[in-house]
């Protein structure tokens, strides 16, 4: 029926290709049909359908991709009445990783900061969840292994299970996660010197049966120290993310993390200024990000409610959505998977670090 009414209607799938390879990503900057982001047109009668293919569940522009894909079928296929734009996602993989670590995990993001105190495990909870609720595969390694605050903040605790010699990562809010915190009796001190640190970071990785996973976050200890170096080493990085207090002060502490994946050659996908507002001021994170010339993501303001969440196990992104704070983490994530999406379709000008 399908074939007939297109073909009475002189529409075709060539034309309404060539409408849409007119319509740009607008992060990507090339058009649809050359992204391969176009799938199952449809057409009947004067009605067209098609999948659009997307980079990341979490794309920020979906509205913008969907007007625009209607505008340019409306416009340049004739007899086209109405249009249907399906949406789907795929993520990218970074190819680096399963070339060799041989695991089906597309991106590894790693979260840090210059000094303690500025709710990097925050964060990286918080987007972790952000991430699953717009529909990603997301899971969290934490590779604090001195101060391991995962698990409170997942609300999780106990032992994973093994399987088949392998660590099961426990599940919350839609994440895996997994931490040396689960591994240790509550309240002892980890003092390991380098090689054990890097032996337990690898082992984070290869012995957890992460499965496909389109995202793992890894959130570092603070400062620039075997952590870093130890990860960097063992694992390909797709970027990293800084996080800062506002402080003026916080710029110099941030620039001393850039600086050390700049040295291991880590791509930085941007810099988030956490805890802004009249207690501690505001500006650090945008700051930094100037004198590092890389993004600024964007803030996070200071809200009782994150650590009330942090504390009982249940992110502000799950208790309190409709807050201010729980709405910019959610656009922080949609930010870094757009990040992410340009830095593996366009490596070279897609990241500039110092």
């Amino acid at each position: 029926m399908a074939a007939q009414n297109h073909e009475s209607t002189g529409i075709t799938e060539a034309a309404v290709r060539a409408a849409l390879s007119t319509v740009q990503e607008p992060e990507l900057h090339r058009d649809l049909v050359t992204l391969n982001m176009v799938h199952d047109i449809t057409i009947n009668g004067g009605t067209v359908g098609f999948t659009v293919m997307l980079t990341t569940p979490a794309c920020p522009l979906r509205g913008q991709i969907e007007q625009e894909s209607v505008e340019a079928v409306k416009r340049l296929v004739p007899g086209v009445e109405a249009v249907h734009v399906r949406f789907d996602a795929q993520v990218r993989p970074d190819a680096r990783i399963t070339a060799k670590l041989n695991l089906p995990i597309k991106n590894i993001i790693a979260v840090a900061s210059g000094k303690g105190g500025v709710g990097k495990s925050t964060v990286s909870t918080n987007l972790a969840v952000s991430l699953a609720l717009d529909g990603a595969k997301v899971g969290v390694l934490d590779a604090d292994i001195y101060g391991p605050n995962i698990p409170m903040m997942f609300g999780l605790s106990g032992q994973p299970r093994v399987d088949n010699g392998k660590l099961v990562p426990f599940e919350a809010f839609g994440v895996k996660v997994i931490s040396m915190g689960f591994l240790m009796p509550e309240g002892e001190a980890v003092v390991w010197r380098g090689p054990m640190l890097h032996k337990a970071i690898q082992q984070l990785f290869t012995d957890v049966r992460w499965g496909d996973l389109d995202y793992l976050i890894v959130d570092l200890p603070p400062g620039t120290g075997d952590a870093q170096l130890s990860l960097a080493q063992s694992v390909p990085l797709t970027g990293s993310i800084i996080v800062t207090g506002p402080q003026a002060v916080a710029i110099s502490d941030a620039r001393r993390g850039a600086t050390a994946f700049k040295r291991l050659e880590v791509p930085i996908l941007g810099v988030v200024e956490n805890m802004s507002g009249e207690v501690f001021g505001s500006g650090g994170g945008e700051g930094a990000a100037q004198l590092m010339e890389v993004e600024f993501l964007g803030t996070v303001g200071l809200d009782p409610r994150i650590r009330m969440g942090g504390d009982s196990g249940r992110p502000i992104v799950i208790d309190a959505p409709e807050s201010e704070a729980a709405k910019s983490f959610r656009r922080l994530a949609r930010k870094i998977a757009s990040r992410i999406s340009l830095l593996i379709l366009q490596p070279a000008p897609a990241v500039k670090i110092i």
